[in-house]
């Protein structure tokens, strides 16, 4: 698996990306990024990654384990006593000491042991294929975190130039009351207009700064850190069909691969249970010394009383031939594991399907409405261009302006608004079709097909 654990953070810092920037006795952390900056700042410090990381490290071991219970052991066993009776005091012996060396290695199991390890094979691949869905949920969340703090800052934008148009139209209203041509509840209502757009700005900013913060929350940065942010909500046609999306996602889609590789598990355990069935045949060797001293053979008096160098070797079978149906009862729920695994499995896919089309959905409506808030801005503008020059020459009125100014601000923010579901709605398709991160599955499928 390819895995990219390199701190992030410290290459921007080492490449002169980070620059800091002080206010009186503050010091607050000033990053330049663009959107790819911040999905690989979120998959090296993002704690649910981490924490994905460690559930694949796990299992790398437990199939670890796995392998190595099907090798020869070696057991040390002491034992040291202190002895008293009439027969031992004849001997004049009061301490015994007991060793024995074994090495032991299962040489037939029924398959329990084959099916343990290769439970612990598949459920190793199914954990890097979590991790591997885990980073791109975590790619998809920076990405629409990213979105949202580049439509927040657009918002701004939009509010700023509402204010300051309705500054230069307070104004020509101004100018108009001192001359006598207009009533002061022109005035009154250009005032006001312009206050509630200075409080949609505030909104705006304060929606903004809680948008950067959530982004550091996502790619692990403090809170406090300011971004610049480089990109800029765009709009680029997306050129693959549906039925393309939802077929790259059945065959990539690690969550549909991970459950493919359960059923695959639980046929395994499956074997391990019917393993109760067949003999078990282990080979040991054992060596023990008994003697007064560790270690040691004795060749005095007490030499009669007990055996000092004792060794075996050979061959143990074991077969339970009736256990009252226990395996009978064990197999029967592997079976029915494996088949509430295929209904999961099946689950998977249509939970797939349907998540590519809502996404692909999501992205076309967006895609249409970008045009249509496109035109419905630049007649917006066009408007309030005409009721401006009606007011000023007296045809028009307040009402008139302050209509036109309210519309424009919302055709503005309203395409604004499209481009980021667009955008965001292709980060949702990319993760709905599972667009691979960092691992590539072509090996995982492969191996899922020939067990």
């Amino acid at each position: 698996m390819k895995r990219n654990r390199f701190k992030y953070l410290t290459a921007l810092v080492i490449s002169g990306i980070m620059t800091m920037s002080m206010a009186g006795t503050a010091m607050a952390e000033t990053m330049d990024v663009d959107i790819e900056d911040c999905v690989n700042l979120a998959m090296a410090n993002n704690h649910t990654v981490k924490s994905a990381i460690d559930d694949y490290d796990s299992a790398v071991w437990a199939r670890h384990e796995a392998r190595r219970t099907h090798g020869p052991t070696l057991n040390w066993t002491s034992a040291a006593r202190h002895i008293g009776g009439r027969v031992y005091e004849l001997s004049n012996v009061n301490s015994l000491y007991t060793n024995t060396v074994a090495v032991s290695m299962p040489i037939y199991t029924g398959g329990q042991l084959e099916g343990t390890i290769k439970a612990a094979d598949l459920a190793m691949d199914a954990s890097e294929l979590a991790l591997e869905a885990t980073k791109q949920g975590i790619k998809a969340k920076t990405q629409a975190a990213y979105y949202n703090a580049l439509n927040c800052r657009n918002q701004i934008k939009v509010s700023q130039n509402s204010v300051k148009t309705l500054e230069e139209h307070l104004r020509n209203v101004n100018a108009q009351f001192s001359a006598g041509t207009v009533a002061k509840s022109d005035l009154l209502a250009s005032q006001v207009q312009l206050a509630n757009a200075q409080l949609a700005l505030v909104s705006s900013q304060n929606n903004y700064d809680v948008a950067i913060s959530t982004l550091n929350n996502v790619v692990g940065l403090p809170a406090s850190t300011e971004l610049n942010l480089k990109d800029e909500l765009g709009y680029i046609p997306y050129e693959i069909s549906l039925e393309q999306c939802s077929e790259y996602a059945q065959e990539n889609r690690p969550d549909i691969l991970a459950a493919d590789y359960k059923v695959k598990i639980a046929e395994a355990k499956r074997d391990v249970a019917s393993s109760g069935n067949l003999p078990k045949v282990n080979a040991a060797v054992s060596k023990t010394i008994t003697g007064e001293k560790p270690f040691h053979e004795d060749n005095g008096p007490a030499e009669a009383f007990f055996s000092q160098n004792n060794w075996y070797a050979g061959i143990g079978l074991s077969w339970d031939i009736f256990d009252n149906n226990v395996t009978q009862a064990k197999v029967k729920q592997a079976k029915f594991a494996i088949e509430k695994a295929k209904e999961a499995a099946q689950e998977a896919r249509d939970n797939g399907d349907l998540e590519v089309r809502t996404a692909y959905l999501n992205l076309i409506a967006a895609e249409k409405s970008i045009s249509t808030a496109k035109v419905a801005m630049e007649k917006a503008q066009e408007d309030y261009a005409i009721a401006q020059v009606r007011y000023s020459a007296g045809v028009g009125t307040n009402l008139d302006v302050m209509d036109a100014e309210e519309k424009l601000t919302s055709a503005q923010s309203n395409y604004y608004n499209a481009l980021y579901k667009y955008n965001s709605s292709k980060a949702a398709l990319d993760k709905a079709m599972g667009l691979m991160v960092d691992l590539d599955v072509t090996q995982l499928k492969e191996k899922i097909a020939k067990n």
